[in-house]
């Protein structure tokens, strides 16, 4: 029998940096390759990866958000050769991403370096440009839903519908061939069962192993009843309150559902009447687009308001903004219901909108989406009164709303009856979650006698053995594993560093800190001369 390996690279113990490379004695492929959000995501980004890029025959993309797809460039920059096999709304949906991530990395590195430049620091550079963008998006190629592909020597993949967002896909995946052909399962990231735009998740059946994400995998949602009720109750408040209502929000899949929800609203002759409505992002308008024309992917009811001729991302009094000037008249108005990226508040126009109106009361914060540990959206949901945003102190009195239902992701019970689905001989890999969630999850999957694993970072299983789940080890394979470790420790003490320096006022109990700042400077030099 060959040998074949699953080595964990990122979202294992986390949500975000979702990648998983499978190695063969005839392949090296990679399934996803995304960006690290939230603290610290910077220097992850920009790291090493722990593998020769030019030596992976291909990519598989689950879907396109970001924390799956935006290392891509970085990876073809490096020297990957290969083709990145993905369905065509996939394809599509990533290259607007993409294109969209690379301008937002130039104005940040355009930002710091001038902040650098007073201090006498060099400048920043991008960890990859427009060119590294157009050669990823040239190396992508489809496959079709429930279709199989060979896309390199013994490995071949059919993609199934995860009912997550559109074009996003479970990759079932089969290593080597003939007696000692075996199939692993990557889930991508899971859509709920009782989903409103996206089509069920599919179930499948026969597999040795199952990478599972398990976002979700310790609570469940509302019910999608429940969801309704609920987002109709805080808008309804929201509205009546009469400030503006800002809702932060990804622009692939859970824009388009606020989107239809506002519309369904706006047809029950009981509910007040709303203001007008920005959706604040030329990505997301381009998003909406491609929604709108793979139309025939989603459910039952979008299918049906569509062939009745109507549009179900379009709610009246909806409007467009391109050009910055046009974003920021909206400042100008008093109330407005004002859609903007990013969905984690890291970065994009909702920057902008919450800088201008989190200091009043009147205003309410709509979060309709997973907030990563150290995004700003993380801050504010965890209640927060006083924040820094983009160089200024900034006092929160703002309503919060959070709303799980509109997750994107299937919670717990979704988690469980799809991985009940496989038969009894299957192993579960337990990622993309973070360490309380995946435990939970990985604990819910064992209660039905099966073998359920949280694999580290780094962790490497061998998928030759049976009662793999249980015999993970550091990968070999990583370039000098300890050197990343040191790399990735080093950017994080740079990161916080830098957030301290700009965090620094003339009010600032310097007695306080002093010590603690010797006391790290003392700490790095005796690094320095260990070395």
């Amino acid at each position: 029998m060959s040998s074949a390996r699953i080595v964990f690279l990122g979202a294992a113990g986390e949500v975000t940096g979702s990648s998983y490379l499978i190695e063969t004695d005839e392949a090296r492929v990679l399934v996803d390759c995304g960006m690290y959000q939230g603290q610290n995501a910077d220097g992850r980004n920009e790291a090493e990866f722990a593998f020769s890029p030019g030596e992976i025959d291909a990519v598989v993309l689950t879907h396109a958000h970001i924390d799956h797809s935006g290392r891509l460039p970085l990876l073809v920059r490096r020297g990957f050769k290969g083709y990145i096999w993905a369905t065509d709304p996939t394809i599509e949906l990533a290259g607007v991403l993409l294109q969209d991530t690379v301008k937002l990395m130039a104005e940040e590195a355009e930002w710091r370096s001038r902040k650098n430049s007073r201090r006498g620091l060099p400048p920043i550079k991008p960890s990859y440009g427009e060119k590294d963008v157009e050669e990823t998006i040239r190396r992508f190629r489809y496959v079709r839903y429930d279709e199989k592909a060979d896309i390199a020597r013994g490995v071949s993949v059919r993609v199934r519908d995860a009912g997550h967002i559109l074009g996003s896909a479970i990759a079932e995946i089969w290593l080597g061939g003939g007696d000692g052909e075996r199939k692993a399962v990557f889930s991508g990231d899971i859509g709920p069962k009782d989903a409103a735009i996206e089509r069920p998740h599919t179930m499948i059946e026969e597999t040795g192993y199952v990478v599972i994400e398990s976002t979700y995998g310790d609570r469940n949602h509302k019910s999608l009843e429940d969801t309704r009720a609920e987002f109709r109750a805080a808008l309804e408040a929201a509205v009546k309150s009469g400030g503006k209502i800002l809702i932060p929000t990804f622009a692939v899949g859970r824009a388009q559902r606020v989107l239809y929800e506002i519309k369904r609203l706006q047809a029950d002759p009981t509910f007040p009447k709303m203001p007008r409505i920005y959706f604040d992002s030329p990505m997301g308008e381009k998003a909406t687009r491609i929604y709108e024309k793979y139309s025939a992917l989603l459910s039952r009811e979008i299918q049906e308001m569509t062939r009745a001729g109507d549009n179900p991302f379009r709610p009246e009094g909806m409007s467009y903004t391109s050009g910055v000037e046009e974003s920021r008249a909206i400042n100008e108005e008093s109330d407005a219901i004002v859609l903007a990226g990013s969905g984690m508040c890291s970065g994009g126009r909702i920057i902008h909108h919450l800088k201008h109106n989190l200091w009043n009361p009147g205003c309410s914060v709509f979060f309709v989406g997973y907030q990563a540990k150290g995004a700003l959206g993380r801050r504010l949901v965890d209640g927060e009164r006083r924040l820094r945003i983009a160089g200024e102190d900034i006092a929160v009195r703002a309503s919060m709303y959070t709303l799980g239902g509109f997750s994107a992701h299937g919670d717990r019970d979704d988690l469980l009856s799809w991985a009940s689905g496989f038969g009894g001989n299957a192993s579960f890999f337990v990622t993309h979650g973070e360490p309380r969630s995946a435990e939970a999850l990985a604990a819910g999957i064992r209660e039905t006698g099966r073998a359920a694993a949280v694999p580290s970072a780094g962790s490497v299983y061998d998928l030759s053995k049976s009662g793999a789940a249980f015999s993970g080890k550091k990968a070999a394979a990583a370039k000098d594993p300890g050197r990343l470790d040191a790399l990735k420790l080093l950017e994080e003490i740079t990161s916080e560093t830098e957030s301290i320096r700009e965090g620094l006022t003339s009010r600032e109990d310097f007695a306080a800190i002093m010590p603690l700042l010797e006391s790290s400077r003392l700490i790095l030099r005796s690094v320095r001369k260990t070395r």
